[in-house]
């Protein structure tokens, strides 16, 4: 193969390759001729990147760039000689002559050489120093007019000997320190003489930038160009001196932990002969977190006594693990980690109002801890119990007070436990103990003053396992919870900085002495607006988003969404309805994956086509068309609503027959409104025959569903009244309250959930007792729009306002039956006198 075709298959010319690591050194007559040489007025410049090419010094080069292939093949044909320049970046893959260096090498091409793995190299060898004066071409090559600089004279002076010296012997120096160079460099660098050649031979292979090279070959002073060496060569000593001192360092680390190695190893084999445990680097570990954990006294003492006894326990022994998993959980738990408080009120107001609409008492309440905490510093957290109706934003209103406090959130429902273990724990004893719950929330929280939700408190239950909520007397009293002891732990536990926010829809079911713990806050149902603005504000966007459409895709109507209120749910909460807007966004999803372009705003009239037919309609008018039907208002868990009470009466021997699954209590207010009605029978128009020949049947409607309580007492007497003297009750009316056989109206509960029931179902008229005038105050004016509200304080006054004009002319002639009747009915009496009536 010719040198022409050789250089057809050149490749790159990234730099020096590892070609010929021992390079010849020139010799005293080869170094003379180099520098009285004759440079050509012009030259073809090989432009190089990553390295510098110094005068005497023989480089093998890897040629790749086309224009270099070009370039080396005529040079090489011509007389061999070019100029080699550094690029000032090697990033430039075409550098212009403004990146090039303007001081260079003239070289001398001695070899063509095709390595083993198929590249393409030259071996150069450089010259004489060159100026670059200007280039005269720069394609396919640069070419420039260069002039030799003045070759350096070889002055035997002391300072010049005393540089070389100095550079020997901090080469030799390197060399012996640097495991990478061979020693033989040492005596190469003995050997040589000249001082210019050992300062480029040295400067060629330096440690350095090709920055620091150029400055070392750019500069005219034999002299300088020494110290610039000198610098480098000292420089790259400390680095080396440091590396070896850090090795040692090392290797005195590494022969220190062999040592401690060998000697566990020892410890632990000798452990094993005599039945001792393993884990010695668990051990560590655990005593290195138990260090750095800030433990009370108590607990520290309990911690070093259990590792100690961990550290003589075999690992293979059951004890091991059972210790173990004590000593994880005393570390694990947040006994001194708090989370900053957010003390901002206003931040706190905005986020509780973002989250939920209304609700301004418990707001309130939030707000004014929050204000004293930032004035005090430090308190003792208050216990919270929400309860109110389903639905109404109880358990997300814990999740916004972690927020607006900023701090951690932890939820645990008691509904159905009757286990006190899990509020307490077990004790180690048995197998698979844990600690109670409380504690699992506060390890899961990560830290002491989190927001702890216990969530249907009024939901918990009591068994042969004990009682739960009598375990929650102790966390949930603020003077004693700072010493709270789980049976599992067995160490004092401070709950005081817990913020506990209970939730309850019935709070007569939590028993008295955990309710006298806690703060109570009710929160009753919401208005008809109310549930609009929440469903405009919170509902529908968020059923929007979870059923994958968009504000473009649907819109709801004001008057849908009404509509859907009052015609498709009745709940005091808003559950029922985010379900009844989920099933609107859903019909309207199904016609969007058929049809893409389809959008739609739902209005009352769609509502059919996508939830079926209205449910709920207004029936109170039908049902108080007859005489005996009274419209009560009652308070259930779920909210309020309206009560039938319906009075019959028939031929008989004046028995009172209570149906309608009737507590004990609602039974004895039915008694009660008899016996008052018996003794106004005169003012009332009533005949004795009336008490005497007729049976009355009283029913409440909705048989299935147990009701008690006495608040249905004004309501059983006026649907008696209405009976006995065919008096119809006004449809637009409903009452609530209590009575006495002395005729006084008492106050009842509940009474904001009862307003908003008659509300729905479109009464004009409440009736309540006078003391609970009170209850109303706090009822926004939204709720009591369109609805008049009466207070009575005995039944004289109900009686005046519910029963409407027409009674029947001659009530006797009503009541009057034949004496044949009359007879058959004493007959059929086994004592012959009329017995009181009684309830069967």
């Amino acid at each position: 193969m010719n040198e022409n075709e050789l250089f057809d298959l050149l490749e790159d010319d990234e730099g020096p390759s590892d070609l010929e690591q021992q390079i010849p050194l020139p010799t005293p007559d080869e170094e003379v001729m180099m520098k009285q040489s004759e440079v050509p007025d012009e030259l073809p410049i090989l432009v190089l990147r990553n390295t510098v090419l110094f005068p005497g010094v023989v480089l093998p080069i890897t040629v790749g760039r086309d224009t270099s292939l070009q370039l080396v093949r005529e040079a090489f044909e011509d007389d061999r000689l070019i100029g080699v320049v550094a690029q000032k970046s090697a990033d430039i893959d075409k550098p212009d002559p403004k990146d090039l260096y303007s001081v260079g090498t003239v070289a001398e091409i001695l070899k063509l050489i095709k390595m083993p793995d198929g590249s393409r190299s030259i071996v150069i060898q450089g010259k004489r120093r060159i100026g670059i004066d200007e280039y005269t071409q720069q394609e396919p090559y640069f070419r420039a007019a260069v002039n030799a600089l003045d070759s350096e004279t070889e002055v035997e002076n002391v300072e010049i000997q005393a540089r070389i010296r100095s550079i020997k012997e901090l080469a030799i120096q390197i060399v012996h320190k640097a495991p990478n160079l061979p020693s033989e460099a040492a005596d190469a660098i003995e050997n040589i003489e000249s001082p210019a050649f050992l300062i480029h031979f040295i400067a060629s292979n330096l440690q350095a930038d090709v920055n620091r090279k150029q400055d070392i070959l750019g500069a005219n002073d034999l002299i300088e160009r020494a110290d610039l060496v000198l610098t480098q060569l000292q420089e790259e000593l400390q680095v080396l001196e440091l590396s070896e001192e850090i090795r040692t360092r090392v290797r005195s680390d590494v022969d220190e932990q062999q040592r401690e190695y060998l000697l566990r190893q020892q410890l632990k084999a000798i452990q094993e002969e005599l039945g001792d445990g393993e884990g010695d680097a668990e051990i560590q570990e655990l005593r290195k977190r138990a260090r750095k954990k800030d433990l009370p006294d108590e607990a520290r003492e309990t911690l070093d006594r259990e590792l100690d006894r961990l550290a003589r326990t075999n690992p293979a022994a059951p004890d091991y693990a059972v210790t173990r998993n004590y000593v994880d959980w005393i570390l694990d738990l947040p006994w001194a980690t708090y989370s900053e408080d957010q003390l901002d009120i206003s931040h706190a107001e905005t986020v509780l109002d973002e989250d939920h609409y209304g609700l301004q008492d418990v707001k309130e309440r939030i707000l004014e801890y929050l204000a004293v905490l930032k004035l005090k510093g430090d308190m003792k957290a208050p216990i919270l119990c929400l309860h109110g109706p389903p639905g109404v934003g109880k358990t997300s209103l814990g999740q916004s007070i972690a927020r607006a406090l900023d701090r951690e959130f932890v939820r645990m429902s008691l509904g159905g436990v009757r286990d006190e273990a899990e509020i307490r724990g077990h004790r180690r004893t048995y197998v698979g103990a844990l600690p109670g719950r409380i504690l699992q929330g506060l390890k899961k929280a990560g830290t002491n003053n989190p927001v702890f939700m216990l969530d249907e408190v009024d939901k918990l239950d009591s068994g042969f396992r004990g009682d739960p909520s009598s375990a929650l007397l102790e966390v949930l009293d603020p003077e004693q919870n700072d010493q709270f002891n789980d049976h599992y732990l067995e160490l004092d536990y401070d709950l005081s900085k817990v913020l506990f926010v209970a939730t309850a829809n019935y709070i007569d079911r939590i028993p008295a002495p955990l309710r006298d713990r806690m703060e109570m806050i009710e929160i009753t149902g919401y208005t008809q607006n109310e549930k609009l603005q929440i469903a405009k504000q919170y509902l529908v966007p968020r059923q929007i988003e979870r059923n994958g459409l968009n504000k473009e895709t649907i819109g709801f109507e004001d008057d849908a969404v009404s509509l859907m209120i009052d015609g498709y749910t009745r709940e005091s909460g808003v559950r029922q309805l985010e379900r009844t807007i989920g099933s609107v966004a859903r019909g309207v999803a199904k016609k969007v994956a058929v049809d893409d372009s389809f959008d739609a705003s739902v209005a009352p009239d769609d509502l059919e086509e996508y939830l079926g037919a209205r449910k709920y309609f207004s029936e109170v008018a039908e049902r108080t068309e007859v005489p005996g039907v009274a419209t009560g208002l009652a308070w259930t868990p779920t909210g309020g609503d309206i009560l039938f009470i319906e009075a019959s009466l028939s031929k008989g021997q004046g028995r009172m027959t209570l149906t309608g699954q009737l507590g004990d209590v609602m039974k004895e207010s039915g008694q009660a409104a008899l016996s008052y009605v018996k003794a106004r029978a005169d003012e009332l128009g009533i005949p004795q025959d009336a008490f005497r020949y007729w049976d009355l049947h009283v029913h409440v409607p909705a048989g299935a569903v147990p009701k008690d309580g006495p608040s249905a007492g004004i309501t059983m007497m006026s649907a008696l009244v209405s009976a006995y003297t065919q008096r119809r009750v006004k449809h637009t009316v409903a009452m609530t309250g209590e009575i006495t056989l002395r005729g006084l109206v008492l106050p009842v509960g509940g009474i904001k959930e009862k307003v908003l029931a008659a509300k729905r179902a479109g009464i004009q008229q409440v009736i309540l007792p006078k003391k609970n005038e009170k209850d109303v105050k706090e009822i926004t004016g939204e709720a009591l729009d369109g609805i008049e509200v009466t207070y009575v304080e005995r039944v004289d006054q109900v009686i005046d306002l519910v029963l409407e004009e027409g009674q029947i002319e001659d009530p006797a002639e009503f009541f009057r039956l034949p004496e044949s009747e009359k007879k058959i009915i004493q007959q059929n009496d086994r004592s012959g006198v009329m017995e009181e009536p009684s309830v069967n």
